[in-house]
């Protein structure tokens, strides 16, 4: 017997993996993605999505990519894993993931050929878009001079090419590196951690989601588990993922605060409760 079969879950209901079953549509993840719906159709060119660490945005690009429609949109998210890329690694990246077929090395060759691409894209009445998450890795004042080269490609009814960007709060400081493209962005949003009710929502559904039939979190519990999270999704889910763990070992029906404070201090963030 694991915690699913204690508690009668289907499934773990907090895992960090990226899940659009377990999609949780708060207010301002709901305004966050009609916004860049807006920004894509009419082509804007430019997005930013900027949140702390935990805060959803790798959630909303993943969900935003699961709604743009293959038979109206060419669209690519890409996830930068680390802060030496190139501008000649993204820019083959962009053309793979926009179907360039025989990628280039030359850099003005590469270039030639995604215009093409992005050419073609708008003349089939699509709309090319890339997402870019973690793009705060990107700290290279030739990237972002590089990013407004690519925006300034414009068709008469907009943009060929719609960015949106991903990054924690020190991306400002990169777009900073270029002046001109911190002044093109059309739409930025700052992401917000959850309110103690969305807390307690998004507990709710993701339990239900899992089929659970039973409260496991009272509401006291659930109030704590707002004050070590401070209210952001990630965490939220690691301490409820524990908690679950721990009340099975334990043999408890409910979560209660001295689960949750033991979990928490494992956790290293029993000084957020004070």
């Amino acid at each position: 017997m694991d915690y699913l079969e204690y508690y009668g879950l289907k499934e773990h209901p907090f895992s960090n993996i990226v899940d659009n079953r377990f999609y949780y549509n708060s207010s301002q993840h709901e305004n966050a993605l009609l916004k860049l719906k807006y920004a894509i159709d009419t082509r804007k060119g430019l997005a930013v999505v900027i949140g702390d660490i935990g805060s959803g945005k790798t959630t909303i690009a993943r969900r935003l990519l699961e709604q743009l429609d293959e038979e109206k949109y060419e669209a690519a998210l890409l996830v930068v894993i680390h802060s030496s890329v190139t501008s000649e690694w993204l820019f083959r990246k962009f053309a793979m993931q926009l179907g360039v077929t025989d990628v280039k090395g030359d850099k003005v060759e590469l270039l030639s050929q995604i215009y093409k691409r992005l050419y073609e894209i708008n003349k089939e009445g699509k709309r090319a878009v890339v997402m870019i998450d973690e793009v705060q890795m990107l700290n290279s004042k030739e990237i972002m001079e590089e990013f407004r080269g690519l925006l300034n490609m414009e068709l008469p009814d907009g943009k060929m090419v719609n960015f949106i960007l991903f990054g924690l709060p020190d991306f400002e400081d990169v777009l900073s590196l270029d002046e001109p493209l911190k002044q093109r962005v059309a739409i930025k949003i700052w992401l917000k951690a959850f309110s103690e009710s969305d807390t307690r929502d998004y507990i709710h559904h993701r339990l239900d989601v899992a089929e659970c039939e039973k409260e496991i979190f009272p509401e006291e519990s659930i109030k704590l588990i707002y004050q070590y999270s401070h209210g952001l999704p990630r965490l939220i889910n690691t301490i409820c993922d524990n908690a679950l763990l721990e009340g099975y070992l334990y043999k408890k029906n409910i979560i209660d605060d001295l689960t949750l404070k033991t979990v928490a201090v494992d956790l290293g963030l029993d000084n957020r409760g004070e």
